[in-house]
């Protein structure tokens, strides 16, 4: 065999898998297409470090990024490490390249496709927006030099595109537009039943390729990456990984009798040293978990027992949502924003630069809410329960901030966050788009107290309250000053007096939303439909306030 055709060969039989979601080994499709490849195959594992994901950001509200939080990069490095370890034990290893600062990913795929002389490129499909840009420019690169690509779908339980495509074709174009299925009923008559997980077991991976001059990183600890003195932070009790992630769905998969019963949106949110849910979703967010074997094992429980819930409140129904979210943010343009969204209402939220802060680092004066933030900054995670509390006291139950601010909060600290998920949900709980009942407010005060009325979830995460007693826990403003002094808790010193009277701002915000579905509705009617109406901001602008709970009566800043 003469040079050019042992070089045809090598570059034939070298594969690249690309990690980004799916840290997972099993049922990884494109990991096991990539694999293949003959006894003289070399496969390269890779994973790209984007250096914006992880710079440390001192402006940034709390310790991290400014794109993610301590809890959130933990477990992605967390991750990572158990992915690594996982295909070491097969023979192979996961090998971790640092982007250039600007963070072109894509650039760096390709630099190591052409130097590595790659023949073959796998990695799973996303539907994401910014994921969408980087992949073209990966797979423009890839036929330009006759690579072989390969991308699966295997992050979701089906590709959204199809089920759009499906959609479309049941309906016809002249009813829906090309547009995606816009209620679960109608996702969930159309999807059917999932494809199969792929879980054929490996004994031994192809080995690793010559990597060249390439700088290999070790996979960091997130006290190695400059954020500051984190050693306070209270660390997660969610461990990242593969390994975790299996652990904990048959954990929870255990108990069949609580999976057939399983019914959302019950649930105690204030639970939190042992949540009242799986929590495998940031498992499923990160591929640790794939969501098509967690599909079939619920159902072969279901298989078992004589009677189980059934979407969408059971197990099974929470993944349809997930993949439903998916579906809609991808046939929806500018999904993650109201502006240019043809399905979200424009509504005139406030601007305010004293009341956002208050709600996001948890100085509301409202214990619930505030406990809730605190555990989202602490841990990553709150229960849903607790995520529709606090989103609806941001938005359309209290200070009338807009949804996305608070989404903008998410994203960047829980680690379960979702692009889809997390936008698909700010425009539901806020009432901009899936559901309307404007009037149906969270209580700040009532609400945590059905499931804790002695107030464990407050104490544990706001500890200058740990001493007041339960009448007061809730509304600690409330209580005789010689009550506070027991307490070691005066309020307005130690903690905060509340930031508006929910009374009255949850009677503004109605009003303000009542007005704003009124004019989307004169809109509705328009030929130029989908611009946003002035007249509600005009309104607005003529004096409507949000009372603070204080001797002063403070005007929002309204945005123009």
């Amino acid at each position: 065999m003469d040079a050019a055709a042992t070089a045809a060969t090598a570059t034939a039989a070298a594969a690249m898998v690309w990690f980004r979601k799916g840290l997972r080994v099993h049922d990884n499709p494109a990991l096991d297409a990539a694999r293949r490849g003959g006894a003289a195959a070399r496969l390269y594992p890779v994973f790209v470090l984007d250096p914006r994901y992880l710079r440390p950001d001192q402006a940034a509200p709390s310790p991290g990024s400014a794109r993610a939080g301590v809890a959130r990069v933990r477990f992605l490095l967390e991750s990572l490490s158990d992915l690594d370890a996982r295909l070491r034990r097969l023979g192979s290893r996961l090998l971790l390249l640092r982007a250039r600062d600007d963070g072109d990913v894509a650039g760096t795929v390709c630099a190591a496709l052409k130097d590595w002389n790659i023949g073959k490129l796998c990695f799973e499909s996303d539907t994401e927006p910014y994921a969408l840009a980087r992949d073209k420019k990966v797979m423009d690169f890839a036929a330009a030099s006759g690579i072989d690509v390969f991308s699966p779908v295997s992050h979701t339980l089906f590709d959204p595109a199809e089920i759009i495509e499906k959609f479309l074709f049941s309906f016809g174009k002249w009813k829906n537009g090309g547009r995606p299925p816009m209620t679960y009923q109608s996702f969930v008559a159309i999807a059917g039943e999932p494809p199969e997980p792929i879980m054929e077991e490996y004994s031994e991976l192809p080995p690793v390729g010559d990597t060249g001059e390439y700088e290999l990183l070790p996979v960091p600890r997130v006290e190695e990456l400059g954020y500051g003195d984190i050693s306070q932070e209270d660390l997660s009790l969610f461990r990242g990984g593969e390994t975790e992630a299996l652990k904990r769905m048959r954990e929870s998969l255990h108990d069949k009798e609580w999976v057939a019963k399983f019914e959302k949106p019950k649930g105690d949110p204030s639970a939190f040293l042992k949540p009242a849910t799986t929590v495998l979703s940031p498992y499923l967010k990160f591929g640790c978990l794939s969501s098509r074997y967690f599909y079939h094992c619920i159902q072969d429980i279901y298989r078992s027992t004589k009677k189980h819930t059934n979407p969408p409140v059971s197990l099974t129904g929470q993944l349809l949502w997930r993949d439903f979210f998916y579906t809609v943010a991808f046939g929806t343009p500018n999904f993650d924003q109201m502006k240019g969204n043809k399905i979200c209402k424009q509504i005139p939220w406030t601007e305010n630069e004293e009341l956002f802060p208050a709600w996001r680092d948890g100085r509301t004066g409202y214990p619930w809410i505030d406990a809730i933030m605190i555990q989202l900054r602490k841990w990553g995670w709150m229960h849903h329960l607790a995520r529709h509390s606090v989103a609806c006291f941001l938005t359309r139950g209290d200070l009338f901030i807009h949804w996305e601010k608070g989404r903008d909060v998410f994203e960047r600290l829980l680690i379960d966050s979702d692009w889809a998920i997390n936008n698909g949900n700010w425009m539901w709980l806020s009432c901009s788009s899936f559901f309307y009942q404007y009037h149906r407010i969270y209580s700040p005060t009532s609400f945590g107290k059905k499931y804790d009325p002695n107030g464990n979830y407050i104490r544990h995460f706001i500890p200058v309250l740990k001493d007041m007693p339960k009448e007061y826990i809730y509304e600690p403003w409330t209580a005789p000053l010689s009550i506070q002094k027991k307490a070691n808790c005066i309020i307005g010193k130690d903690y905060p007096k509340p930031v508006v009277d929910h009374a009255i701002a949850s009677k503004e915000c109605k009003k303000m939303m009542g007005e704003a579905y009124a004019s989307n509705r004169l809109d509705d009617d328009k030929p130029d439909k989908g611009k946003s109406s002035n007249s509600s901001r005009r309104k607005l602008s003529a004096g409507s306030q949000v009372t603070p709970n204080s001797s002063k009566t403070k005007q929002l800043k309204r945005s123009s």
